[in-house]
């Protein structure tokens, strides 16, 4: 059982919260049991240490099972220790130290046994860890064969990001630091369409009736607040918008994206 909140060791987990130390050591932090059950089950190989609280542990079977099968070792820690690790102010008893694992852009646009990539996403500048994190689990639900992080977004790694994906990280490639308009060429390259999704774009559902999203497309999305700038709405192919039919003011980025990634899968399914 580890006691003690201030060891070297719970301490250089609770730094993985902060961008520098995931950087020096390659890893990241991973909490929840949703979360480290999806990575002992989808990539255990990744997970370097894995601590939970015997309660946590009585609560969670299943993920001990998991961690078994995958030959992880659980460590014993107190709710305190708990705590210390963890970036959520009320943790769930439940938290490992994973490796990080970045796909190439290359990997993620070449061809497959089933022929090019039809889906992909395409982050500029996305900022908010929930909403990166949410756009991963609606891509990885949508059958999207990747997501891309340009450089000037948030840090993939990000605990917050991880959490928001609830595993979907785990699940499709994700590319990171790529330049936007490398990207952005490399997947036309590839054969995709490249669709941005801004306020200022045309009608989603015209695209669902004249055949545009059922071809192979890269979806693309901006910033919250300023979405993608003039230079890099005028490298894509189309611009749409998910139109509001009652009174909202906007809507958010992550929910947008969720609409358009599933439009897509609807229409290359139909």
């Amino acid at each position: 059982m580890i006691d003690n909140p201030r060891s070297p060791r719970v301490r250089a987990v609770a730094k993985l919260a902060k961008r520098e130390a995931r950087s020096q050591t390659g890893l990241f932090l991973l909490e929840g049991p949703q979360s480290v059950t999806e990575a002992l089950a989808f990539r255990p190989q990744l997970v370097v240490d894995l601590f939970a609280t015997p309660t946590a542990l009585e609560r969670h079977t299943a993920l001990a099972q998991v961690a078994l099968e995958a030959g992880v070792e659980i460590e014993f820690v107190t709710e305190q220790v708990i705590e210390s690790m963890a970036d959520t102010v009320t943790p769930q008893g439940i938290v490992a130290v994973c490796q990080q694992f970045p796909t190439s852009l290359k990997d993620i646009l070449a061809p497959t046994p089933d022929g090019r990539p039809k889906l992909i996403a395409i982050l500029e500048e996305v900022r908010d860890p929930g909403n990166a994190g949410t756009i991963i689990r609606a891509a990885d639900a949508a059958g999207a064969d990747g997501v891309v992080f340009s450089g000037r977004s948030v840090d993939v790694y990000n605990p917050k990001v991880v959490r928001s994906s609830t595993g979907s990280i785990f699940h499709l490639p994700v590319a990171v630091g790529a330049e936007f308009e490398s990207v952005i060429q490399r997947a036309r390259d590839a054969g995709l369409q490249i669709i941005a999704a801004d306020v200022k774009g045309g009608d989603l559902l015209a695209a669902r009736t004249d055949g545009t999203l059922a071809k192979p497309t890269a979806w693309v999305f901006g910033n919250e607040a300023r979405g993608l700038a003039d230079e890099h709405l005028e490298l894509v192919d189309r611009a749409l918008t998910v139109p509001i039919y009652g009174h909202a003011e906007s809507m958010n980025l992550a929910t947008a994206a969720s609409v358009c990634l599933y439009e897509s899968a609807f229409a290359q399914r139909s």
